[in-house]
């Protein structure tokens, strides 16, 4: 009885943003919380991106750029649990951004922000597919003792079999995704929890590295000054913990969505930072020969610890994998495939939750026919009541933009890069419109209060400097095969948004108005009577105002 009254006051809350109730509302807090934690996925991540780390500080950056960066992607993820209580919708950035912009600019920058959202996740479901067919070509060659080396051909067509398997499982009943989420949280936290307990135990003397080392020592293979080495360093911790929004585009299969979604959108980042860096305190004798055995930290800390001195090896070598190397180097073969094999299996789980919630906010786009071909796009599956022609479109577009990878290693850096300065655009421009749109702010049953205002603002400015900074090249002398093409690749994509708007008698200028209501006003009008509470009610009737 108890759950019923939640999906009417659900589908009612969803009444009032104008959207009448499409899904059946499977997902619960946590399994809401599930799909955020799977989407980032802490140690197949790591091991995606820790060659953006160590070349760019080594142990330095490993640890304190991983704790520095925890702090502002809170502050980020507190701003975007505002946004997703007070209006839960599968559209989120874009349909907030609509909502908080000034009458004379919110269909042109919803429309970037839709566009620019829906291509992140695609490019996001790109980046973890090819690091999963990465870390499986890495496994054969340990399997075989590195008698076999992939191609870039044989690596692409291991990426195309990932990236079809998880749209199969991005397909699935939301009952099933929804039950799947308790697996895929066990399943993080376990290999996680499994390495930083191990492999202290597992790695030779003569590779455990001392608290000095570790906590002070800063190595710098990059070519760039120490101080910009280590902000470039940022990417690997910020592309980690990057999907903010995530838990929001199925906040319409989710019950108690104004309170699940900003649970879900806190917990999940704040889990991942303490297993990346862990509760760990530096002892007062900052140089000592501190045990790592003794003292287990979180996963960035315990490579640290645990990599040895030899960074060039580490992240040049046969393996070509630098958390592979440091699980080798420790684990030996058999070790190494083990603990690997699980992380391919994270990897392929991450995917899928990415290019689950693509697929929810390209449907949602859609929905508000922002789309080509959106009539079809919109239709959800009949057998299984998901956007199944939407995941299709999602996991297309992330194959298309794998190709890239052929045009040489700087391609496949750019796939993360991109995928994270796309994000942070689009956050960014929801948040300043929600800052100077001059709508008013009205919250939901998460608020920050006082303190709203001054940590998005403190969001808004660290995410401007993260995106200027990841538009730079990985050295400071670059040529054509290790440009960041970055800035090419997202500016070129954003012209062509804009360009498309204002195209000359087809374009969206003279169509797109924003979200559209496809829910009558006599049923938004009756949602009062759903709320227990006057005040609860009173918030319902000043959010249909406002929107």
């Amino acid at each position: 009885m108890a759950k019923t009254q939640a999906v009417d006051k659900d589908a009612a809350l969803l009444a009032t943003l104008g959207y009448k109730q499409d899904f059946k509302r499977t997902f619960s807090r946590m399994e809401l919380f599930g799909v955020g934690f799977s989407i980032i996925g802490v140690f197949p991540s790591v091991a995606g991106v820790l060659i953006f780390a160590i070349p760019y500080g080594g142990p330095v950056a490993m640890v304190w750029g991983w704790a520095l960066c925890g702090v502002f992607v809170m502050c980020i993820a507190s701003t975007v649990a505002e946004l997703g209580s007070a209006a839960p919708t599968a559209g989120g950035l874009y349909y907030w951004t609509y909502r908080y912009a000034s009458p004379r600019t919110r269909n042109l920058l919803s429309w970037v922000v839709g566009y620019m959202s829906t291509m992140s996740y695609a490019t996001a479901t790109t980046a973890v597919a090819w690091a999963c067919a990465v870390s499986i070509m890495a496994g054969a060659s340990i399997g075989t003792d590195f008698t076999y080396v992939p191609t870039t051909g044989q690596t692409f067509g291991v990426f195309t079999a990932v990236i079809v398997i998880q749209l199969f499982m991005a397909s699935l009943p939301s009952r099933v995704v929804a039950q799947l989420q308790s697996l895929y949280i066990a399943l993080n936290i376990l290999i996680c929890l499994g390495v930083i307990i191990a492999l202290p135990i597992a790695t030779p003397k003569e590779n455990i590295n001392t608290g000095r080392y570790v906590f002070g020592t800063f190595v710098n293979l990059s070519g760039w000054p120490a101080g910009f080495a280590f902000i470039l360093s940022f990417l690997s911790p910020l592309w980690t913990i990057a999907a903010f929004d995530a838990p929001a585009h199925i906040s319409e299969e989710a019950s108690n969505a104004s309170y699940a979604v900003p649970f879900a959108t806190l917990t999940s980042p704040a889990v991942a930072v303490v297993l990346g860096w862990g509760a760990y305190a530096p002892p007062g004798d900052f140089v000592s020969e501190i045990s790592v055995v003794d003292r287990p930290p979180g996963l960035n800390v315990s490579l640290a610890f645990c990599m040895g001195t030899d960074l060039e090896s580490v992240v040049g070598n046969q393996i070509r994998q630098p958390l592979a190397t440091i699980l080798f180097n420790s684990f030996g073969k058999k070790g190494t495939l083990a603990v690997w094999s699980f992380t391919i299996v994270v990897q392929m789980f991450m995917g899928a939750g990415a290019l689950t919630s693509g697929a929810r906010l390209t449907w949602a786009f859609s929905r508000d026919e922002a789309l080509p071909f959106s009539r079809y796009i919109s239709r959800l599956n009949p057998v299984t009541g998901t956007p199944t022609y939407a995941a299709i479109l999602t996991a297309v577009v992330a194959f298309v933009i794998g190709l890239l990878v052929f045009a040489g290693p700087a391609a496949s850096t750019a796939l993360f890069s991109a995928s994270l300065v796309s994000i942070y655009v689009d956050l960014t421009i929801v948040i300043l419109c929600r800052l100077l749109g001059g709508v008013e702010w009205v919250p939901g049953p998460f608020t920050l209060g006082k303190f709203s205002r001054p940590i998005a603002w403190i969001s808004v400015i660290w995410m401007t400097l993260v995106i200027t900074i990841l538009c730079f090249p990985a050295n400071p002398a670059p040529n054509a095969t290790n440009m960041n093409y970055t800035s090419l690749l997202l500016g070129g994509y954003a012209l062509i948004c804009v360009a498309y708007y204002y195209l000359p008698v087809y374009g969206a200028k003279r169509w797109f108005q924003g979200p559209v209501r496809n829910i009558d006003k006599k049923s938004v009008g009756s949602v009062g009577s759903e709320y227990e509470s006057e005040k609860e009610r009173d918030s319902v009737i000043i959010v249909k105002k406002v929107v």
